[in-house]
């Protein structure tokens, strides 16, 4: 009879022998991808777990509108968490009223919120990141063409402009989504010219692409699938660049590291990926975590 297959979250790891923070979560959506037969923690238990693994500061991510307000509303009482805000660009394509389909094959499946025009969602953005201070990035934004066809494709590179714009006035980080379209994101941002502390939220590229974000002093964060056995272009990306340009990530609920992959992801389990890349770069696990820290605290300022 074949082991049955774990569903829940993974195993505690190790506490790591300097805190990092995790630069990209999402707190509000990890209910959401649990089993029936898995408690949902609260944002509390969260932050305790993970504080217990060496994760002692999160950076909460709202890329909707309801996740907006969501984030908005928590960061007010959380001391360990500061918030990114932004229309994601799947998001911004149905803003648009764009209804095409992209090259995953799925049908859009508008929600509610999704009536509200883009300019307007954008403004809502603009708003909160405003008026929180804990608010320190604009993000996630950027483009994805693996969901998107050429209409998409046109209403995203606009919403990331326009995100780019956002950060830039407001002194924000940015944090980046690209997938499938690492041409057409350097491209905007070399045109339009980058925010002081730029982000590639889980990067995804190669050696070449991260050789080229370092030359610009952009940031590259490294979430579960720089642990995946085929990912070699990932671990060469993060050899070659500076260690003071990297971060480290959950982008939970979703891309646990390797042996978890398809099980719910949660900020303390930010501590294996980073011990991972400790081991990817064969350097002191204490010197990696004190830079990741360090550098976490330089692009999104004090906690």
């Amino acid at each position: 009879m074949g082991r049955k297959r774990e569903r829940g979250f993974p195993p505690d790891p190790e506490p790591l022998p300097v805190p990092v923070a995790d630069n990209h979560t999402h707190l509000d959506a990890i209910g959401g991808v649990l089993p029936e037969d898995v408690p949902v923690p609260t944002v509390a238990e969260h932050l305790a777990r993970a504080a217990a693994a060496g994760v002692d500061r999160v950076v909460q991510v709202g890329c909707d509108l309801p996740a907006i307000a969501w984030t908005d509303a928590l960061l007010r009482d959380n001391a360990a968490v500061l918030g990114a805000v932004a229309i994601h660009p799947n998001e911004a394509v149905l803003h648009a009223g764009v209804r095409e389909v992209g090259p995953d094959g799925l049908e859009p499946d508008p929600a509610a919120h999704h009536d509200v025009p883009l300019d307007d969602a954008i403004a809502r953005v603009a708003a909160v990141a405003a008026a929180n201070p804990r608010v320190r990035a604009i993000g996630e934004t950027g483009m994805d063409l693996f969901r998107t066809g050429p209409q998409g494709e046109k209403a995203q590179r606009e919403a990331f402009r326009a995100h780019v714009a956002l950060a830039k006035e407001l002194g924000l980080a940015l944090q980046i989504h690209d997938r499938d379209a690492h041409a057409q994101v350097i491209d905007v941002l070399l045109a339009d010219g980058a925010p002081e502390r730029t982000v590639f939220h889980c990067y995804s590229g190669d050696e070449e692409m991260a050789r080229l974000a370092a030359e610009h002093g952009w940031f590259l964060s490294f979430a579960g699938p720089v642990t995946y056995p085929r990912n070699d272009h990932l671990r060469a990306a993060l050899r070659a660049v500076p260690l003071e340009l990297v971060l480290v990530e959950t982008d939970a609920p979703y891309l646990p590291p390797h042996p978890y992959r398809g099980r719910p992801n949660a900020p303390y389990v930010a501590a294996q990926t980073v011990r991972a890349m400790a081991e990817v770069l064969e350097r002191p696990l204490d010197e990696v975590c004190r830079a990741v820290s360090g550098t976490s605290d330089r692009v999104y300022g004090a906690w």
